[in-house]
């Protein structure tokens, strides 16, 4: 499990949509984030909405900050205008509990832009690999939650991404954050899921973790080049 360092550890097509069939606070799907996703920065804190309208219930708020510090990531999986004229954004939400989306005018979020690649994570095979553009550019074998602490599946995508400041310890030398939170909500931080690297390689494959997903320290630095903000990630 991730933790906070000295490091200060540091992380679509638009659719029209009918008002009248809108889900309340939908739950995320594969195929909500795919291979080419759009995210934003927000740029102001606001209520998330179960529906694109303003006296809809509130189902989060949105915050500007991760639990590390750095700017939050909101998944932009559709637009719609209303009757009055209103943009609305229907974002991913990265806080418990996983797979929750809501909705957001689009003014509280910043410039939108567009990430490429995607994260996969087989917790069977215990191998991750990320793909640019639908074409594998990097895989390695992994380690994974432990029985009592499984890393949870579903889709989430990187929040934030810090060098580590003691690189020969228990996480390596880099660390990405993600979306996906883990079974122990009172862990350090929150109980947020990393790609991080290990001081103990010799568990790699297996299922030793928190719930985190370990990476030999050299794979990890190059995932760690190779993969921006914003990257989507399946975990299955």
């Amino acid at each position: 499990m991730m933790r906070r360092t000295r490091a200060r550890t540091l992380l679509l097509g638009v659719t029209a949509l009918a008002l009248l069939v809108l889900p309340a606070a939908p739950a995320l799907a594969a195929a909500d984030l795919p291979g080419t996703a759009s995210w934003a920065h927000p740029s102001f804190t606001a209520a998330v909405r179960a529906f694109p309208d303003a006296d809809a219930a509130q189902v989060a708020k949105v915050r500007l900050l991760t639990e590390d510090g750095y700017p939050e990531v909101y998944p932009v999986l559709s637009t719609l205008v209303d009757p009055e004229g209103r943009a609305w954004s229907r974002v991913a939400i990265p806080m418990r509990p996983n797979g929750r989306s809501g909705w957001v005018r689009s003014y509280v979020l910043g410039p939108v832009q567009v990430a490429h690649k995607r994260i996969v994570v087989d917790r069977t095979t215990m191998r991750a690999s990320l793909f640019d553009r639908g074409r594998r550019v990097w895989t390695s074998p992994i380690g994974v939650g432990a029985a009592a602490t499984p890393t949870p599946s579903g889709s989430f995508w990187v929040r934030e991404k810090f060098p580590v400041l003691d690189a020969s310890g228990p996480f390596g030398p880099r660390a990405i954050g993600t979306s996906d939170y883990s079974t122990l909500s009172e862990w350090p931080g929150g109980g947020v899921i990393g790609l991080h690297g290990t001081d103990q390689p010799e568990l790699i494959p297996g299922r030793p973790s928190h719930g985190c997903i370990r990476v030999p320290n050299a794979a990890l630095i190059r995932l760690y080049a190779l993969t921006p903000i914003g990257t989507p990630i399946t975990v299955r």
